[in-house]
């Protein structure tokens, strides 16, 4: 029998930074993991990548590299780093080879939820303040929620678009936790990201922050990929 992976490396998602793994990251210190946070600006993918390669660069052994939301993407690509042992996602997105974020969020069927994201400033996005609280966190207090909509960080356009060329999930094991009341990315697309990618999947009834909402879940599902 193999020893559980000690070490994890969170990823976040775009609009947010990685104060929001902070519950995750405590629950998980106190099972005795490793942990480290990973803090990608979200400017590019490439750049986020690398941001992330130089966190597996300092890992001792074998990591489970963990992502929320558009940190899917970036851990799809980075978790092909011969230190990374398993891949978790939450509520996160899983492109395929030549897949960006935006092509997975193309041309939604009806019932789907559209985030309201308008057209870029200076190729940088912004969620709209007022529909933040319900749409990215509608299971949070609402004083946390405005927190998050106003310290807001800059999505870039070449974070959006950036293409997935070799998706780590076809030659590693991963796991999904779909968040069922998730506004941001449907729970539909969710699910077939998932069952792509021969995911282990749980579902949760939460936000797109359930992340931040119920660090609890999310942690067991962290602990289960490292045990496996």
């Amino acid at each position: 029998m193999t020893s559980p992976i000690q070490n994890v490396a969170l990823v976040h998602g775009g609009f947010v930074d990685g104060s929001g793994w902070k519950g995750v990251y405590e629950l998980l210190r106190e099972e005795g993991y490793d942990v480290s946070v990973v803090q990608n600006p979200t400017v590019s993918l490439e750049d986020d990548v690398s941001v992330t390669n130089r966190v597996l660069n300092e890992q001792d052994g074998p990591t489970v590299l963990v992502g929320h939301s558009y940190g899917g993407a970036v851990i799809s690509q980075a978790g092909t780093h011969e230190n990374v042992a398993a891949l978790v996602y939450i509520a996160g997105f899983v492109p395929d080879s030549g897949e960006s974020v935006n092509t997975l969020l193309a041309d939604p069927p009806p019932g789907d939820p559209v985030p309201p994201i308008p057209s870029p400033q200076d190729a940088f996005f912004i969620l709209v303040r007022d529909k933040f609280p319900e749409v990215f966190a509608g299971d949070l207090p609402r004083n946390e929620a405005e927190f998050l909509a106003d310290s807001q960080v800059l999505w870039g356009l070449d974070a959006l678009e950036g293409v997935v060329t070799d998706p780590a999930w076809r030659a590693k094991p991963s796991w999904y936790l779909v968040a069922t009341d998730d506004h941001v990315i449907a729970p539909r697309l969710q699910r077939m990201m998932s069952e792509r990618a021969g995911s282990t999947v749980v579902e949760v009834s939460g936000s797109h922050a359930i992340y931040i909402s119920q660090p609890a879940a999310v942690a067991s599902l962290i602990m289960q990929a490292s045990n496996a």
